[in-house]
């Protein structure tokens, strides 16, 4: 593996856990086990693997866990920096908007604590630095209901909801519908051309931007990956991830 230019992370981990009751009705779900070790201790070490050892993770839902476990734990290895969110949750978009000041080192990934994957993230920043998109976003060819559309050369066209029929174009040409994977590599130039404040998500804010600048997609459906945003799926999560 190539050594990595990109020097930090953030973690997204202030979302209520809706999905995830009754663990998240007295804890974030950041801190739900698998296999005897939390999603955002699993996070921060897979970061770790590939030399990023310095994350931003912002908190809402019982904050405090969160902090403490960082605390108590040293990071597990990594600095860490905490996004206070706990007046108001501000979805994907809002909480990377909220953490801005501390992202101005160059790109970063951004990723969601409760997705867990062995995609070879050195990969994904080598494809970033070589293409030198605005944002390149980690998806796959798997079944969902939500789609990123691209076209031939893999840039950003729209979004596409297959169960409601809703699709949202940024411009033509998106035939190719990849799922999302929760992992992005965001150049920082991204933040003075988000029009957004408040709270908002990611997909709205790229929606927004890749009319007129280049966002791109790094398909790695040859990995495994499972987004833990259920129980039972914390326990598909214990046999893939062990």
């Amino acid at each position: 593996m190539s050594k990595t230019v990109v020097k930090k992370a953030m973690i997204l981990a202030a979302g209520l856990g809706t999905r995830f009751k009754p663990w998240t009705d007295q804890h974030p779900k950041a801190l739900a086990p698998v296999n005897g070790k939390s999603l955002l201790q699993r996070n921060v070490e897979y970061l770790q693997s590939y030399g990023i050892d310095d994350v931003v993770i912002n908190v809402h839902h019982y904050a405090g866990q969160i902090i403490e476990a960082l605390t108590s734990n040293r990071g597990w290895g990594s600095r860490f920096t905490i996004s206070d969110e706990t007046d108001m949750v501000l979805e994907t978009g809002g909480g990377l908007l909220k953490a801005s000041l501390l992202m101005d080192d160059g790109p970063f990934v951004l990723m969601n604590v409760d997705i867990l994957t062995d995609m070879d993230l050195g990969a994904m920043i080598a494809y970033h630095f070589h293409h030198h998109p605005l944002a390149t976003l980690a998806v796959t060819n798997r079944t969902t209901s939500r789609y990123f559309l691209f076209d031939q050369r893999d840039e950003l066209c729209g979004w596409r909801n297959v169960t409601t029929g809703e699709e949202r174009l940024s411009r033509e040409g998106g035939s190719i519908q990849k799922a999302f994977s929760g992992i992005h590599i965001i150049d920082p130039a991204i933040f003075p051309l988000i029009t957004r404040t408040g709270k908002f998500s990611t997909i709205d804010m790229y929606l927004d931007l890749a009319s007129r600048h280049v966002i791109r997609g790094f398909d790695h459906s040859q990995s495994r990956l499972i987004d833990v945003g259920r129980p039972e799926s914390a326990e598909k999560a214990a046999a893939l991830f062990p």
